[in-house]
């Protein structure tokens, strides 16, 4: 199990804040935050939330920063895996090793007629640039045919689906955040 108290204390240290400044700030007692630094205790993850919270980080960039090592920024085509159907909507996901990923970034390839299905939602956003063809885009009540160079961006927890209506292949490049693959 990664060791967070260092890590805890150099972010703490970086915002110039005291033990009892983050205690104040957080919520936890100042008594907590010395044993989670001293690796004394394993906090829960709400407490650890609520200390990065007051030290104006996210969970997810705190974690990542305890990943060793670091990744290639290049990604040949044939490193880019496909976690969805070629066949129908062609999902190729671009860093899915790289150690420190804060959001997934997709080239989305749907054939004719091809469509996400029923309406669904997670907790994350999207972002998204059609490349070509046409893509009808429906978030919550709201519906848009996007064609090349048209964007999108919203929150993923609007029930949503993704359709090609054109008569041609349809490309996207995409950004979801946080990563779900």
């Amino acid at each position: 199990m990664a060791k967070i108290g260092t890590n805890l204390k150099a972010l703490r240290l970086r915002r110039h804040l005291s033990m009892r400044d983050l205690a104040q700030r957080s919520g936890i007692s100042h008594t907590t935050i010395s044993l989670i630094e001293r690796d004394r205790i394993s906090p829960t993850v709400d407490t650890l939330q609520a200390v990065l919270d007051a030290l104006g980080s996210r969970l997810s960039e705190f974690l990542g920063g305890l990943t060793e090592g670091s990744g290639s920024p290049f990604y040949p085509a044939d490193d880019t895996p496909e976690i969805g159907n070629p066949e129908t909507i062609s999902y190729r996901l671009i860093g899915l090793n790289h150690p420190y990923r804060a959001f997934q970034f997709l080239r989305e390839t749907y054939a004719v007629g091809a469509d996400s299905g029923e309406l669904l939602s997670h907790v994350a956003q999207e972002a998204g640039c059609v490349v070509s063809g046409a893509i009808e885009l429906t978030v919550g009540n709201q519906c848009r045919v996007l064609h090349k160079g048209d964007g999108y961006y919203f929150d993923s927890r609007e029930l949503h689906r993704f359709r090609n209506v054109g008569k041609t292949t349809a490309e996207v490049i995409s950004a979801i955040s946080p990563p779900s693959y």
